[in-house]
């Protein structure tokens, strides 16, 4: 025990009677965050009994002049009115609450791996010597406080964390992982762990399963098991004590303990507004925040998924960009009108504030979304581009903001991206929406797209052309402003240099333009008044992306076909004799809806 009082520690009826805001029982990673966070949260008194002569993290105890009794074993915990009192082998305590940070061995746990435990693979021991490769498997506190335990010891440490949520650690835990990494004193690989352990000329080899961490050689394995929550049996917690909701435990909830704490950054808070409800709490960095101070998993992360580099990053205006993707590996072929998917990982920062619907979950996945290819049009010679031909493929993206109904995952993070930046390619392209019906190189052939859905008509048109179709081909987009159209000029250059190539933009909002919707083309003959095309339903051809009001397909599920409020353009051409591609029942009416 200490051999004088801390000036925290308010001495009451005799000397073995000590007066606390709140008991730690345990000085592990748990217990000594929840420590931390108590008194940064305005409690005066806080007192950690440590059963061993050692805390994990020794640095800790000055830095935040913790009042630790070492060699203290709890006798029993019981209610004294409103208050706990804790009997140790040495001490009694009065305490308004009291944490249980201990946890028991389990005896039964075996390593996930076929290994022998033996001088050089370990449970739970660290080797004695100094000099030492180490290699701890495990993503728990507890693997953190043996890594870093060894690295003090000045053992060369890699830590195999695969699946870490930082966030998921105590305080006490993440700052000292990232301490060890920032400093060179230990290897984290947060995604990784050894598939295999093997005995290389009598000592033990890792072999990973993957492709970016190297097999390497140890002079000691040591694999950290799974601690359990003690019991209030365990520790001598009566059933009063119990019913005062002062008692804590850090742990798993299960039928036999009582409600526990996870142990995260919010755990003394917590404590502190139950039993402390007067306690005014300073504010506290959010989960986010905490994981992206940790870049090496972030890294990592990035390492592992993108298979991709960003090579172009055209901003049309804030909201609305192209950009051009180059894959590391594979080609790049792909049929005009098909798309591909692009990806980037919930670990990416925003440019919104929203905040992703379970975003604890789901930190280290990738968020994934389908785009049609579109195309540059022209090369850099001025000829028309062989886009099916190039290393890289093109994008149309705009950026999706968040409503009540929905928080859009990926363009808000593909904002902040620029050129050089990884990114995840889905490795095949796909799709049935492509000139595969076009046959006859005079038939007429229309495009319609709201938006960004004129992107993979950008492909397709410039297609047509390098085929040399001679039919009149005419691309029709429905935008918000001028400013939303993004391939205005190159549109008015193909038209330019193709006698055949007609561009109508049709601006919505534009102060001092017509209000007309993509289906005012045909209510309005605007066709055959601004380009003299007429369509032939027999031959012509009409290709659909967007908006799926616009397209507005009907329902042919019952005896009768049920077209959609208001009117899309499916229901105005079928009343003219035109035929919805079907994909058993081909037709000259495409479409691929956007949303």
């Amino acid at each position: 025990g200490p051999t004088k009082v801390n000036p925290r520690l308010v001495r009451m009826s005799d000397d073995l009677d000590f007066a606390y805001d709140l008991v730690i029982i345990g000085g592990n990673a748990s217990g000594l965050s929840v420590a931390v966070s108590s008194l940064r949260s305005g409690l005066k008194r806080v007192r950690v009994i440590e059963p061993s002569h050692a805390v994990v993290f020794p640095e800790l105890i000055g830095d935040a002049e913790l009042d630790v009794g070492y060699g203290e074993s709890v006798e029993s915990i019981d209610a004294h009115g409103d208050l706990l009192v804790i009997n140790t082998t040495k001490l009694s305590y009065r305490t308004k609450g009291c944490l249980v940070a201990l946890r028991s061995c389990d005896n039964d746990w075996r390593p996930p791996l076929d290994v022998e435990i033996g001088d050089r693979i370990h449970i739970d021991l660290l080797p004695g010597g100094h000099d030492d490769d180490v290699l701890v498997v495990g993503h728990t506190d507890h693997a953190v406080e043996l890594a870093v335990t060894a690295a003090a010891a000045g053992s060369r440490v890699v830590l195999a964390a695969g699946g870490m949520d930082p966030t998921r650690l105590s305080p006490a835990g993440d700052n000292m992982l990232r301490r060890v990494e920032r400093e060179r004193r230990a290897t984290i690989l947060y995604r990784s762990v050894p598939e295999q352990i093997e005995e290389v000329d009598n000592f033990p080899m890792a072999f990973f399963a993957d492709r970016h961490t190297p097999d390497l050689v140890f002079d000691h394995v040591t694999f950290a098991s799974n601690r359990l929550t003690l019991r209030p049996a365990d520790i001598g917690v009566t059933d009063e004590a119990l019913a005062t909701g002062r008692v804590w435990f850090v742990g798993e909830p299960d039928d036999s303990t009582p409600p526990t704490t996870a142990p995260g950054a919010t755990v003394g808070r917590a404590i502190a507004s139950a039993c402390f409800p007067d306690l005014r709490l300073k504010p506290e960095r959010s989960a986010i925040d905490r994981r992206s101070r940790h870049q090496g998993a972030v890294e990592e992360l990035r390492l592992v998924h993108y298979n991709a580099t960003i090579t172009q990053f055209e901003p049309t205006h804030s909201d609305l960009w192209v950009l051009r993707v180059r894959p590391d590996t594979g080609g790049t072929s792909f049929v005009p009108g098909q798309y591909a998917s692009l990806g980037l990982g919930y670990w990416e920062p925003r440019i919104d504030g929203a905040e992703d619907p379970e975003l604890d979950t789901r930190w280290d996945k990738l968020i994934r979304r389908s785009y049609s290819i579109s195309s540059t049009m022209f090369d850099e010679h001025g000829y028309l581009a062989d886009e099916p031909g190039s290393d890289e493929l093109e994008f149309y993206v705009v950026l999706v903001k968040p409503s009540p109904d929905n928080i859009p995952g990926l363009t808000p993070r593909l904002a902040l991206c620029r050129p050089g930046d990884r990114i995840y390619l889905g490795p095949k392209v796909a799709g049935r929406y492509t000139l595969s019906a076009v046959i006859d190189p005079g038939a007429a052939v229309v495009f319609l797209g709201t938006g960004t859905g004129e992107a993979p008509h950008n492909a397709m048109a410039v297609e047509l052309l390098r085929k040399g179709h001679y039919g009149p081909i005419v691309s029709v987009v429905s935008v918000r402003q001028w400013h939303d159209l993004g391939y205005l000029e190159k549109h008015r250059h193909l038209e330019s240099r193709y006698g055949n190539y007609h561009y109508l933009p049709m601006p919505t909002r534009e102060h001092g333009v017509e209000k007309r919707y993509i289906q005012d083309v045909f209510r309005q003959g605007l066709l055959k008044s601004e380009f003299g095309v007429d369509l032939d339903p027999s031959s012509s051809h009409v290709y659909m992306c967007g908006n799926p009001a616009m397209i507005g397909l009907p329902d042919s599920s019952g005896d009768e076909v049920l077209y959609p409020e208001p009117e899309g353009v499916v229901e105005i051409l079928e009343r003219s004799g035109f035929k919805l591609d079907r994909r058993n029942d081909p037709g000259n009416v495409h479409y691929e809806e956007y949303w």
